[in-house]
């Protein structure tokens, strides 16, 4: 795992020693990304310099050591990531009369490229990547990104310079890089607690989406068209031509097969290697087929809370008993949850609003004191039908037996009642109740299932369910929510059900950038590795295939992949209500962050800044902090803008590079 950064910009005379400069610069900033060592190349006769930063995973040697050149000299790279089926090319090549001088995957893929060219090798590598591969015969740069989104790539173009690096930060610190906030952006955030892809929240940087492939060229400067070479379109159009037409009982056997072979790959490590363990089904899955295909006792980490309510350390604990993992855990006070927060704004480079952000960080750091590599079971909700949203399918097929102009007249109707009269219904109707209904019956609720009666399609009623602020251009004055996924029509008939088209939506947006940008933030932000063995592309495709009835079965949740958990742990250690992994922020807002929330949303504040509304603002905030209504999510979201917009105009003030830690090598064309 390591970092990239770099440039193409016009050849006026520069000198190597000036692009050098440049180069290493933005590798500077990626110096927690790859600790080890770090090295630039530039060519000054094209403009191009390349920058990288290493952690040493696989081939510790110097022979691994980038920006890294082809055998032929016809093409250079800087990679991020691992190609985990590189032993397998690497003998395939070697058959075909290629000879390799280390063991690395960087050597592989560069002469996967020269045997097949860009797009073929793309679609034969199984991993996890973002890499920039210069063409010095074609004089093309080529940047491209793993087809989940594991691994982050941010590009764009200022006059005619074109940047790119694995974090914003890396082209920042180009003289020639632009940091305007780009409000249109700032309104997507707001909803979405993310700045979904292809967006940032600079005007003019772009993140490159899962599966792109970008090539540029110094003969022809200015925006080119990414290309997709891998999408869940085509995976899911392909499972409706070909379903999984076998047993349950088979079904069950081939996901086993394939995940125990995915665990296996990414078991692969020249360095000390780990695993998060949750207690949770996913996170359990994976330690139970490494702990199988392992001699040792696997390392496992968990935190712990307090709290009961967010506490799953337990679960973890028990689990890892059973099945014999080395375990060790941390519980965490609040206090050093909250040490967390103001580091956030530099380990994200833009907004960002999951709270899980803060406890994932802390495991990230516990298990970077014995490993430097950790598995985790990200990707099982969206694969596997595991979130509580999906559970709406058959809700929201009932709802479509009604008319739908009917349903907009009650929607609008229930919509306009004032709230005290809401307020008076939940009172009401509470006490006949069951413990656990009456316990979740809120206004809020109630309140957004009359704004879904009046949504005329699935994908509408999705995207009012994953929105934060509902209503994202009057909290941001003059913005304009541009296009993305849940606005472009879905794909048909690819995806036959509610649940079905979720999921994929998922896939597309909260996965690659609100889950996966989370872990990888919070693992490289301390130099730890992070492989997510259920996202290997042919378990995706393998999801697809599957009916819905061997996901979500008698009201249980990832129904298939309990079935592979249950060869090695039994339900009793599994079968609970999910928690997540979240931090009571809500609590904290009106405790310990009452100053400091207050402070960011002072509307003086607001109103200099002229970013947001300050009367929406505060008013939120009074009626949260008065124990009116639980507004945390929404309070939360501005709050990491503000602690964003605080630390990117302070860093912009302060103009300063950070300093490699290590020297580092450089090769001039």
């Amino acid at each position: 795992m390591c970092g990239i950064a770099g440039f193409l910009e016009p050849s006026d005379g520069r000198s190597p020693g000036e692009l050098e400069l440049r180069a290493r610069r933005m590798g500077g900033r990626l110096v927690h990304r790859g600790p080890d060592s770090g090295g630039v190349w530039v060519d000054p006769a094209q403009g191009v310099g390349l920058a990288h930063r290493r952690l040493a995973i696989l081939d510790l040697s110097p022979e691994g050591a980038q920006p890294m050149g082809s055998g032929t000299g016809r093409f250079v790279v800087t990679f991020n990531g691992e190609i985990y089926n590189f032993g397998e090319l690497r003998a395939e090549l070697e058959q075909a009369g290629h000879r390799f001088r280390g063991r690395s995957d960087t050597e592989v893929l560069l002469a996967a490229v020269e045997r097949w060219g860009v797009a073929p090798a793309l679609e034969r590598f199984n991993g996890m990547y973002a890499f920039a591969l210069w063409d010095r015969a074609e004089r093309v740069l080529h940047l491209a990104r793993d087809r989940m989104g594991e691994k982050p790539l941010y590009y764009g173009w200022f006059g005619a310079t074109f940047l790119f690096g694995s974090e914003l930060k890396a082209l920042l610190a180009h003289p020639a890089c632009g940091r305007d906030v780009d409000r249109n952006a700032l309104a997507l955030f707001v909803r979405h607690g993310y700045v979904p892809a292809p967006y940032t929240i600079y005007a003019g940087l772009r993140k490159l989406e899962p599966a792109g492939l970008l090539s540029v060229s110094s003969r022809r400067p200015g925006a080119q068209p990414v290309v997709r070479y891998w999408s869940h379109e085509r995976a899911a159009a392909r499972a409706v031509a070909d379903p999984f037409r076998g047993t349950a009982a088979e079904a069950v056997d081939e996901l086993h097969s394939l995940l125990s072979d995915s665990v296996k790959l990414r078991m692969q490590s020249d360095v000390p290697l780990g695993a998060f363990l949750s207690g949770g089904v996913d996170s359990s899955t994976v330690v139970a087929l490494m702990q199988a295909q392992s001699t040792a006792p696997v390392r496992t980490f968990t935190i712990g809370f307090r709290e009961a309510s967010h506490d799953e350390a337990v679960h973890a604990r028990a689990v890892a008993r059973h099945l014999g993992t080395d375990h060790r855990e941390l519980y965490v006070t609040p206090r050093e949850a909250l040490e967390v927060i103001p580091r956030l704004p530099s380990l994200y480079d833009e907004p960002f609003a999951d709270s899980s952000q803060i406890p994932t960080f802390l495991v990230a750091q516990l298990t970077r004191r014995h490993v430097t590599v950790s598995l985790s079971g990200d990707g099982g909700d969206e694969l596997f039908c595991g979130y509580t949203r999906y559970a709406l399918d058959r809700f929201w097929g009932a709802l479509r037996c009604v008319p739908a102009p009917l349903r907009s007249r009650l929607g609008r109707a229930l919509r306009a009642l004032p709230e005290p009269l809401w307020e008076g219904l939940v009172r009401s109707v509470a006490p006949l109740l069951p413990g656990g209904l009456a316990t979740s019956l809120r206004v809020d609720r109630l309140q957004a299932a009359a704004e879904i009666l009046a949504l005329p399609t699935g994908q509408a009623m999705y995207r009012r369910l994953v929105s934060g602020w509902k209503e994202p251009s009057l909290l941001v004055p003059g913005a304009v929510e541009p296009p993305t996924v849940l606005t472009r029509p879905l794909p048909s008939p690819a995806l036959p059900t509610f649940a079905d088209q979720m999921m994929y939506l998922d896939a597309l947006t909260y996965l690659p950038d609100d889950i996966l940008a989370k872990v990888d933030r919070a693992t490289m932000g301390v130099s730890l590795e992070a492989r997510v063995p259920l996202l290997d592309h042919r378990l995706v495709e393998l999801a697809w295939r599957l009916p819905l009835a061997l996901k979500r079965r008698g009201g249980r949740a990832k129904w298939i992949l309990r079935q592979v958990l249950y060869r090695y742990v039994p339900p009793a250690l599994i079968e609970r209500p999910k928690k997540g992994f979240a931090v009571p922020v809500g609590s904290w807002l009106r405790g310990p962050l009452r100053d400091w929330a207050c402070d960011l949303l002072a509307e003086d504040r607001l109103r200099r800044e002229g970013f947001l509304d300050p009367g929406l603002v505060r008013a939120a905030l009074h009626r949260h902090l008065a124990g009116e209504r639980d507004l945390q999510y929404y309070l939360w979201t501005i709050l990491m803008f503000e602690a964003w917009l605080a630390s990117d105009r302070g860093a912009a003030g302060a103009g300063a590079d950070v300093a490699p830690a290590l020297p580092e090598a450089s090769c001039v064309a």
